[in-house]
């Protein structure tokens, strides 16, 4: 069911005309993490017989290219921060579920949501602005580069020359 839904807000973000290299991200970003969907939540898991939340973020990350540092806290000391208003699908979003610090990490895709792998649950899609748990823990996002992502500039064409005139 989550699967169907992830689709339609894609679908729905490329008819109100979302750009295509932002829909190219989408599309390479998604495809790792729907393969992910209900891989249970494991203590210190890294790979597809379980993950903890910053092994998720680690294994998708990698998968297109980046390497993350292993844990949440050191993830959050990566890339650049970005406003709650301005994320994009990709972005690392950050949360103190212990009262002490950076705790909890997952992925945003859009639409007020993120994907991540909570404990009890697994590899799950979740409102950030879920106000009963999620938005009062929040803490930021951080933009990582993602050189596989981004839009490729184009060839610029050599301008013709014409034989000089005798």
């Amino acid at each position: 069911m989550r699967k169907v839904l992830v689709s339609f807000v894609i679908a729905g973000m490329l008819i109100g005309g979302a750009g295509t290299a932002h829909a190219a991200e989408q599309t390479a970003l998604m495809q790792v993490v729907d393969e992910l969907y209900g891989v249970p939540y494991k203590s210190a898991g890294k790979t597809t017989k379980g993950f903890d939340c910053s092994g998720f973020t680690h294994y998708v990350f990698e998968k297109l290219g980046v390497e993350l540092p292993q844990n949440s806290a050191s993830q959050y000391q990566v890339g650049t921060p970005v406003e709650k208003k301005d994320l994009q699908p990709g972005d690392l979003v950050f949360f103190n579920t212990n009262g002490r610090s950076i705790s909890h990490v997952g992925i945003y895709i859009g639409e007020g949501m993120f994907v991540h792998s909570e404990s009890g649950r697994g590899v799950v899609n979740t409102k950030l602005n879920d106000p009963y748990y999620w938005s009062k823990r929040y803490v930021g996002a951080k933009r990582i580069s993602i050189p596989a992502l981004e839009e490729k500039p184009e060839a610029v064409a050599e301008p013709a020359t014409e034989p000089a005139a005798e």
